[in-house]
């Protein structure tokens, strides 16, 4: 009986997913998922990826953010990192790694070797089944990629990060206007409705 709900379950994501208008897009672009027009809805409103940015692509896997970075960053670098393996896309460094160790950091100062323009996260933590829990874990990685990306972004860098609207939502908040000048949210039409994800958008940050 579990096993029939399972096989139910997955036929109707399937289903889900060949309705999804920008699943197929995605398929026909040949993006490598539909996230990748979540980035181009952030950029087109905030217009942060330029051809001279330096990008870090933190959670990358599969590379669909790296893809759309990419096609714009002409003479900046560009460097992913993920713990899953990512099939490698031209003039983008990957870093196959858990970016919560320390050395990971060092090899992201090592290769960019000066303050960065631009940090992007679509990092979610894996799902247990509790959607307030996954929810407060997801959240929890924003924080800590905004954290770092106080330390290594240059005075008018921006941070975009997913996170999930829940019970520690104004925690996210709350941090992100105490580090910069300029704080956003945006839910992009490539969000699928019924998800509570959202992104942070941050830009230039406090002198403390």
């Amino acid at each position: 009986m579990k096993k029939s709900k399972r096989v139910k379950k997955s036929n109707t994501w399937k289903i889900k997913q060949h309705r999804d208008q920008f699943f197929k897009k995605s398929k026909t672009l040949g993006f490598r998922s539909r996230a990748s027009f979540k980035l181009i809805e952030l950029n087109d409103k905030f217009k942060f990826i330029k051809k001279n940015t330096n990008l870090l692509d933190l959670g990358s896997f599969p590379g669909g953010w790296s893809q759309v970075a990419r096609k714009i960053i002409s003479n900046g670098k560009i460097m992913s990192v993920d713990i899953k393996q990512m099939i490698p896309i031209k003039n983008v460094q990957f870093l196959n790694c858990d970016f919560f160790e320390s050395n990971t950091k060092d090899k992201i100062k090592d290769y960019f070797k000066e303050n960065l323009d631009v940090i992007i996260s679509d990092m979610a933590a894996n799902t247990t089944g509790n959607k307030s829990l996954d929810s407060i874990r997801t959240n929890q990685l924003c924080t800590e990629v905004m954290h770092f990306s106080s330390k290594i972004l240059k005075n008018d860098g921006v941070f975009v990060s997913k996170l999930f609207m829940g019970e520690d939502f104004n925690d996210v908040k709350n941090l992100a206007k105490s580090l910069f000048k300029n704080v956003n949210f945006f839910k992009p039409e490539a969000s699928r409705r019924e998800s509570k994800e959202i992104y942070l958008h941050c830009k230039i940050l406090k002198t403390l």
